[in-house]
């Protein structure tokens, strides 16, 4: 089990959430994660990092998988630009690689905000750790357990 898989197990087990993280293969997609666990599409709690442009830091948007951040409302949130975060920045912040990013087990405190629409399902699959697993989880403990606040700023993708 890598490090990354260990991490999020741990932070799972100390945030008191009752959960089994699966191997499902890797997904590029949040469509391919939605086939390979058999869920909605906005079922799929995606990690969005972007780099704070006058922080330097990263900051993670938990996003339905349907959905878009839209950049202007993202970066009022965070009273800041914001730019692309590159791989170093959010493996550097967060311990995972891109497609890992769970929403909690990050190495360092991360500011993050939760799309609304993920709040409107009992259960949604978010990453694991790596590419390649997932964990199901209540939606409502999300904000409270990886510290996210709520906020609308996504846009729908057609």
């Amino acid at each position: 089990m890598s490090k990354s898989l260990k991490r999020v197990a741990r932070a799972l087990d100390a945030a008191g959430i009752e959960t089994e993280i699966i191997e499902v293969g890797q997904s590029r997609t949040a469509a391919e994660a939605a086939a390979a666990v058999g869920c909605h599409i906005d079922q799929i709690a995606k990690s969005i990092i972007f780099r704070g442009e006058t922080s330097g830091a990263a900051l993670l948007f938990l996003t339905a998988g349907g959905n878009q951040v839209d950049g202007t409302k993202a970066a009022a949130l965070a009273g800041e630009p914001l730019g692309k975060a590159d791989a170093a920045l959010i493996r550097a912040q967060t311990g995972f690689a891109i497609g890992g990013v769970a929403p909690l087990g990050h190495l360092n405190l991360i500011r993050a905000w939760l799309d609304p629409r993920l709040l409107e399902f009992d259960t949604v699959w978010a990453a694991g750790g790596t590419p390649r697993h997932v964990f199901a989880v209540d939606p409502a403990q999300l904000p409270k357990k990886c510290g996210a606040q709520v906020f609308d700023f996504t846009s729908q993708s057609k």
